[in-house]
């Protein structure tokens, strides 16, 4: 039997445990494990690096794609390389706790994509800001986030200047990345929020960050403990700077990032102690995030937590696509695309939330008979290889010992183990040979399986679909 505690890990610090991910940290331990995803720079990942030159325009610069798509301004061609790439990491990436962490971040900090007003720069906003720092400090994400033009336009401070402060980034700056509410901003401190903040634009020509001296705000400016004199237009950028420093650092958004945290690995009621202890190494850490890791993984609080969380529904797909072992297309993005299409679907597009608040990670906000029945379907097609078509990977068969299992219950055993890292409880296999059964043939678990059962065969796909139907692949 494999460990519960690394199952327990892999189920929260990767996309969904594969036979490969058991194996190798049983191999390594779990400390040793989770060291090494806490470095991904050291995780050799090459065939993903292979998989992402099918998404070439990921690594242009703004002005590369600006040149490029001149003739075709607000194209989403590169925003959907960016979702598609995005899912395929999150599929095949060694790097599994890293990719976590960028989903985590770029909900954090969310510029939706595709979006009309970031046509341009979403992706460069993924390369330079969410993934060059997911693993790094706070305090440098939360600058280059805000400074990007992404973010610059897509909370309008681009269009902020000192005669018309544009107050939309400078409130979600403090409600949404930073502070958050209840932690005592007042509207004037949101004003000056935005006064701070002016100056800080994109060139229409280029599409890159700069800062016009002539927009911004002078004079004292003061939010909540942050006071500045402000003295000169110049000193604008610096100004700013040094507030969103001031923001990273301050007490009350420790304890708003280390919740969330919680919230992403723990559980949707997180506990005080955990939430205590976060936050104190958050600060004295100086908002690096991999101490607050390694401290939460390690914790009481998460070994007792398995069980507690659920999978929205772009983690559900992406472990069902790992536990099956589906591979990537063999030429061409065919099957990542059809893969993209299922999870716009099943209502959660990866990058894709509207609002700036980025998705929601507690259990009632994904419930609903429609989402279980997206879910549903999902597993069986993917089972069954009827969409996407063009995925690679072994047949389900090859889950079957040659030594064929002697009875209907045993079999279930063997394939259960294998796609749910758990024997079957005996009211669902009672269920499933049930559903296997028809006027000519009942099935029970005690029955014995022939050679030419259609479990082995036509109707295996739709088995395994029920098995992933169950709560258990359901959980995170």
């Amino acid at each position: 039997m494999v460990d519960a505690r690394i199952l327990h890990l892999l189920r929260r610090a990767t996309y969904g445990p594969t036979p490969a991910s058991i194996t190798q940290a049983t191999r390594l331990g779990r400390k040793a494990w989770l060291e090494r995803q806490l470095a991904p720079a050291t995780i050799a990942d090459p065939a993903m690096d292979q998989l992402l030159k099918r998404f070439p325009e990921l690594n242009w610069s703004i002005s590369t794609v600006l040149t490029t798509y001149a003739d075709k301004v607000g194209s989403w061609d590169v925003m959907l390389q960016l979702s598609r790439a995005t899912v395929a990491r999150a599929i095949w990436s060694e790097r599994q706790l890293y990719e976590v962490m960028v989903e985590f971040w770029s909900n954090h900090l969310n510029v939706t994509n595709p979006s009309s007003d970031v046509w341009d720069s979403r992706a460069h906003y993924d390369r330079t800001v969410i993934r060059k720092h997911a693993l790094g400090s706070f305090d440098d994400l939360l600058v280059a986030a805000t400074l990007h033009p992404a973010m610059q336009r897509y909370l309008d401070n681009a269009s902020s200047t000192k005669s018309h402060p544009n107050e939309n980034h400078g409130r979600e700056l403090m409600e949404l990345h930073t502070l958050g509410v209840g932690s005592g901003y007042t509207e004037t401190d949101v004003k000056n929020s935005a006064r701070i903040l002016t100056g800080l634009t994109v060139d229409d020509t280029t599409g890159a960050a700069v800062f016009r001296a002539e927009r911004h705000y002078v004079g004292p400016v003061k939010v909540l403990g942050f006071k500045h004199a402000n003295a000169t237009a110049a000193g604008g950028r610096d100004v700013a700077v040094a507030y969103l420093r001031w923001l990273a650092r301050h007490p009350s958004t420790a304890a708003s990032i280390v919740r969330k945290l919680a919230v992403r690995f723990v559980s949707d009621t997180p506990p005080a102690p955990l939430l205590r202890a976060l936050k104190a190494t958050y600060l004295a850490h100086d908002t690096a995030i991999v101490p607050v890791l390694r401290q939460l993984f390690g914790s009481a609080e998460f070994a007792a937590a398995a069980g507690q969380k659920v999978r929205r529904p772009y983690e559900d797909l992406i472990a069902t696509v790992r536990v099956l072992g589906r591979k990537p297309d063999a030429t061409g993005t065919v099957g990542i695309e059809a893969l993209h299409w299922l999870l716009i679907d099943m209502g959660h597009g990866p990058l894709a939330w509207s609002p700036p608040n980025g998705y929601p990670d507690v259990a009632p906000a994904w419930q609903s008979a429609a989402g279980t029945l997206a879910r549903w379907n999902a597993h069986l097609n993917i089972a069954a290889g009827w969409w996407p078509k063009t995925l690679t990977g072994p047949a389900l068969t090859t889950m079957v010992p040659k030594k064929l299992p002697p009875t209907y219950g045993a079999l279930l055993d063997v394939l259960s183990n294998r796609l749910l890292q758990q024997p079957l409880p005996a009211q669902q296999k009672t269920a499933i040979c049930a559903f296997l059964s028809d006027e000519w043939t009942t099935i029970t678990p005690s029955k014995a399986l022939p050679k030419n059962s259609v479990a082995l065969g036509w109707r295996l796909p739709f088995v395994v679909a029920l098995l992933l139907d169950s709560p258990r692949h359901s959980i995170r």
